[in-house]
């Protein structure tokens, strides 16, 4: 006796027997050839993206349970309608007789239909992936609520580097880290379930390698020169301008010896230190571990713990460039740069001042934001020229926008940047003469303006020309200068009292 195939009539198939569960084994197929490829391209990818974890642990999966369901419910309905016979025999749904014109038609439909599915899956699968790898997809399209990031991002020395090239650290467990950190994100974007303003989190470490490629860390710098100009908050908006030569060094090695900033640099040297605060701005506790392997401890006169009691930081060079590509940056310093590039007239009295009132003025959105500067500005300068404070006001709303983002709590004064020390304690957080080694001979000074950089030459527009390479003594604008911190009076906005 012949089977159905054998003599030419209807072939059935065992796993699908309605169309519904045959349509949900192709979306299980599909699902699964999208996985694998994308699996495949991030595993060989020349750099890895975190967000193709969304793809791979989430989109292809889901579809992969879409698929499941239609099949079951297909086979669920079929032995419904079987069941509801009563014994009468029911004849299978999906019933293809190759030998009737229309089966043939249609199963031709069918088979060209699963193909471009698969090859739909294919492309679409290989065109998500780079555009999961794309700055604009970072800044914009998933994360929203990095609007501020993204925007510093672009005014940065690095917006040319991708996101990703980051911020991925190296190896398998920051792969990891990475793929189920693009799912919690993803969670956290859909249910608005994040903390504001956004803080780096730790979960995934900054690629240093990165930096490197460029900032290798056995190239020694040497001395850099440097010159701020700077506006005084009064009537006359007097500049006072610094030209420093800053000695930033490098690491012992074949480029040169290990001296100035970039000692801290862990090649030949080891330094070690406890934070007691999420943003490692009080740091209590510091070690260092010299080439020859000489252990000294510091700390500073509150701190009595056992060290053992904290979570131990090797610093690295994020430790202090820590907003390389994300600088909210502070008013006093927006607008000095803007007075300094003739955008900010200085024929507007106490411009200086006024355009800082302006920009940290109150405000819950950007909107509310930028239409205050316009309104301050007008009241401030009634009688002055029309287009020279619509100049200003053009400017200050440009800065405004680039660093001010109220809805998500976002300025520079919630992100510390630790180069320097003006506005934020950076080097001081060590270097304040109040941490002591514990036999008592050593400190980690910093009163003398000179150990990191000379101070060539300083003042008005007349002084800043008297040149001095041995460097002058640190000339305070409006008081004497004493052994205090720059922080206790400067904030980056408007002066302490």
């Amino acid at each position: 006796m012949k089977t159905d195939s054998e003599s030419g009539g209807p072939v059935r198939l065992p796993f699908a027997r309605n169309w519904l569960s045959l349509t949900g084994l192709i979306v299980v197929m599909g699902s699964i050839f999208a996985f694998v490829l994308l699996l495949m391209f991030d595993l060989f990818a020349g750099q890895q993206n975190p967000y193709v974890g969304i793809l791979t642990f989430v989109i292809a999966p889901g579809f992969f349970f879409l698929g499941a369901c239609l099949y079951v419910v297909g086979r669920v309905l079929q032995r419904r309608q079987e069941a509801g016979a009563k014994g009468v025999p029911v004849r299978t749904r999906l019933v293809i007789d190759l030998s009737q014109k229309s089966h043939r038609r249609t199963l031709a439909g069918f088979v060209v239909g699963g193909l471009g599915f698969l090859l739909i899956s294919a492309i679409g699968s290989y065109q998500t992936y780079h555009v999961t790898d794309s700055v604009v997809f970072c800044g914009q399209a998933c994360h929203a609520p990095m609007e501020p990031q993204f925007v510093a991002y672009q005014h940065s020395p690095h917006a040319r580097v991708a996101c990703t090239d980051c911020h991925i650290g190296p190896g398998t467990g920051n792969f990891l880290k990475a793929k189920f950190n693009g799912v919690h994100q993803l969670y956290a974007t859909a249910f608005d379930d994040f903390e504001r303003p956004i803080h780096l989190s730790g979960k995934i470490d900054i690629n240093q390698q990165t930096c490197e490629q460029c900032h290798w860390p056995e190239r020694n710098a040497g001395n850099l020169e440097r010159t701020y100009n700077h506006y005084l908050a009064d009537e006359a908006n007097t500049p006072f301008s610094v030209q420093l030569l800053l000695k930033v060094g490098g690491a012992e090695g074949a480029l040169g010896h290990g001296s100035g900033i970039h000692w801290h640099m862990n090649i030949n040297n080891r330094v070690e230190y406890i934070a007691t605060d999420k943003y490692r701005q009080e740091i209590p506790w510091v070690r260092i571990t010299d080439a020859a392997g000489k252990v000294t401890e510091f700390r500073s006169p509150d701190f009595k713990d056992e060290p053992s009691a904290h979570t131990l930081h090797t610093m690295d060079c994020t430790d202090c460039h820590n907003r390389p590509a994300h600088q909210f940056k502070a008013p006093a310093d927006s607008v000095d740069l803007a007075i300094d590039q003739g955008l900010l007239s200085t024929n507007l009295p106490t411009i200086k001042l006024a355009a800082m009132q302006a920009l940290t003025a109150e405000a819950a959105t950007q909107d509310e934001g930028v239409a205050n500067i316009a309104s301050l500005m007008a009241k401030s300068y009634p009688d002055q020229p029309k287009e020279v404070v619509k100049q200003a006001v053009d400017e200050l709303q440009r800065i405004y926008r680039q660093n001010f983002f109220p809805e998500m709590k976002v300025n520079w004064s919630t992100h510390p940047n630790n180069i320097g020390h003006k506005d934020w304690p950076g080097c001081f957080r060590c270097h304040d003469d109040k941490h002591k080694s514990t036999d008592g001979t050593r400190k980690l000074g910093g009163s003398d303006c000179n150990s990191c950089h000379t101070i060539l030459a300083q003042g008005d527009r007349t002084q800043i020309r008297e040149l001095n390479p041995d460097g002058h003594p640190f000339l305070h604008v409006d008081a004497e200068y004493s052994d205090f911190s720059c922080t206790e009076c400067h904030t980056g906005g408007i002066m302490k009292e």
